[in-house]
């Protein structure tokens, strides 16, 4: 009878739904000095566990992730889990001076943090610096065991990162551009995965080569991890299907054609041919460039190769022809203008567009370029737009000043006197035709500035760019939250007329949003994840100038409502 009784109870454990909570996964990440060849150029880089990109990480949603990063190399660092909300558990975003003080030479953190209500393609990257220009890798979160993907089941997945390559040392190149006042030089090629592919001189031994077989589905997980450009991505003779964007899943559409921005995700289905083509084709990727000011002009391409039957002679392998995908012009706002419009959530019944109907506070942010004056003291002449003037860039006309000490610390502590002020604008304080003439005086100010907001504060959000110094597409990335892109469009936001037009039903779902070059992108979220939330553009030259803010939102009246307390290996300052 006690055979029969505890068969019959472990019989029903077994019909319980699976718990909410996953595993606990445990991965070591030591930052080293590497050497990598590049373009026939040998440089010593910051990488990961010897490898550049950096190794894959997968969890599945619900996993608890316990990532210690050990820092072997001269620079102070810190990683973000780029897309990863941290619900209560800032202190493991990473953005260096916000949520942390970097992790010292010699010293180490275990960031620790569980995946709540996510799934999909996101990644890591260094937070300080231009250090992200060779410290990234994907961060691929799995559903939940059980629980099938809401399209067809690929054959295989495959991570396809891009980066850029720079002969010379990154951290060299942003600190004369901070101290001349200029513009910072340029990349020397385009990457996936690291390589810059046969398009480039002495580079044909390092191209991504994907191979796969004939008539079946693969998922290719795209991320832009590139420091300064959003770029366009086609395979040759292919259409690709978009099934998701910043892990969120969205309404399927088939596209030849893709436009992804720095700090973006974008999961492709590929559908391969049939039968043996006898031909190999081209994947390629090149800038959308819509600044005044200059840019990496070059092509990075991967070869999609096409499994050879068995039956099949091996000399034809040797005289494949090799087909070239046709790119959109290098400043085609009407392609990506498109393209950013047919991405809406999938709203279903599993997957639900959630967006906030009502509206507890409304801001307008202008977001742009501009200048700060010379540092006279030391006489000196800047490479800026004038002698006199140095480039920079703004949020609401303020520069956002990075302090000594990590702002969530300060906060959490009650030590904040001194170390950021709690009084971002939230309006623009003088109006002007925003993308029109303008105006004489480009000079932004400067400060240490947060936004607060009361836990579970609804917010609407309107970013608009600016013509100062040229009218420029701006990718947003918003840390410790998604939201829904409610609406975008070109000029001045009209905020009697725009919101009439706004998408409330099944607008897309994402963490970093494209705001139109000379035009505006309207965003809602919930403000239900107390903590100090960095918001920065992810061009990592506008970041440097000064393109970023924080929110801070507070703890709400319940227990799950608050921060966790901070982490006892937390680094110092």
């Amino acid at each position: 009878m006690a055979f029969w009784l505890l068969f019959a109870v472990f019989s029903s454990l077994l019909l319980l739904p699976e718990p909410a909570f996953g595993k606990t996964r445990h991965y070591t990440l030591d930052i080293k000095m590497h050497n990598v060849t590049r373009l026939c150029h040998t440089k010593s880089l910051v990488s990961v566990n010897g490898k550049f990109p950096g190794p894959k990480l997968i969890a599945r949603e619900g996993d608890q992730l316990l990532i210690k990063v050990v820092n072997h190399v001269p620079n102070n660092l810190s990683l973000h889990w780029h897309g990863i909300r941290q619900l209560r558990s800032g202190w493991a975003d990473g953005p260096a001076y916000i949520t942390q003080c970097p992790i010292q030479t010699g010293q180490s953190y275990v960031y620790n943090y569980t995946v709540v209500g996510q799934r999909g393609t996101l990644w890591y990257h260094a937070h300080i610096s231009w250090l992200r220009a060779t410290v990234y890798g994907p961060l691929i979160i799995l559903p939940k065991h059980g629980v099938p993907y809401p399209f067809h089941k690929p054959h295989k997945e495959v991570p396809m990162v891009f980066g850029e390559w720079f002969n010379a040392d990154t951290e060299a190149i942003i600190r004369q551009a901070t101290q001349t006042g200029g513009g910072p030089n340029v990349s020397d090629a385009y990457t996936i995965n690291g390589l810059p592919g046969p398009l480039y001189n002495c580079s044909a031994k390092d191209t991504f080569r994907l191979r796969v077989k004939p008539g079946k589905t693969y998922l290719l997980r795209l991320i832009n991890a590139a420091l300064n450009d959003e770029l366009f991505f086609s395979i040759a003779n292919h259409t690709v299907t978009v099934v998701e964007a910043d892990a969120i899943y969205v309404k399927p559409f088939e596209t030849d054609t893709i436009l992804i921005a720095p700090g973006q995700t974008t999961n492709l289905l590929l559908k391969t041919k049939q039968s043996y083509p006898k031909a190999s084709f081209l994947m390629t990727a090149r800038p959308y460039a819509t600044g005044q000011g200059t840019f990496d002009n070059s092509t990075v391409a991967g070869i999609l190769e096409y499994e050879q039957p068995k039956h099949t002679k091996t000399f034809i392998k040797k005289n494949l022809q090799l087909f070239t995908p046709v790119l959109p012009a290098l400043n085609d706002t009407n392609f990506a203008t498109k393209f950013s419009n047919k991405l809406r959530s999938l709203n279903s019944k599993r997957y639900p567009a959630n967006v906030p109907l009502k509206v507890d506070r409304k801001f307008f942010f202008t977001v742009g370029l501009g200048t700060n004056p010379c540092n006279h003291k030391n006489n000196q002449t800047c490479q800026g737009p004038t002698n006199t003037t140095m480039f920079a860039a703004s949020i609401s006309n303020i520069s956002f000043t990075m302090p000594t000490k990590a702002l969530l610390q300060s906060h959490y502590s009650g030590q904040s006197n001194g170390v950021y002020s709690p009084n971002f604008p939230w309006n623009t304080i003088v109006p002007f035709n925003y993308t029109g003439t303008p105006p004489n005086n480009t000079m932004v100010s400067t400060g240490t500035n947060v936004m607060v907001l009361p836990y579970n504060t609804s917010v609407e959000l309107v970013m608009q760019d600016t013509s100062i110094l040229g009218a420029e597409s701006h990718p947003l990335h918003l840390h410790g939250f998604n939201f829904f892109v409610v609406g975008q469009g070109f000029g001045n936001f009209d905020a009697k007329e725009d919101p009439k037009k706004f998408n409330l039903v099944d607008p897309i779902e994402r963490n970093t949003v494209g705001v139109p070059s000379g035009g505006w992108a309207a965003i809602r979220f919930l403000a239900d994840n107390p903590g100090v939330w960095f918001m920065h553009c992810h061009l990592e030259v506008h970041t440097s100038w000064g393109l970023r803010m924080a929110w801070l939102v507070l703890d709400g009246d319940k227990s799950d409502q608050k921060l966790l307390p901070p982490p006892a290996d937390l680094p110092k300052c």
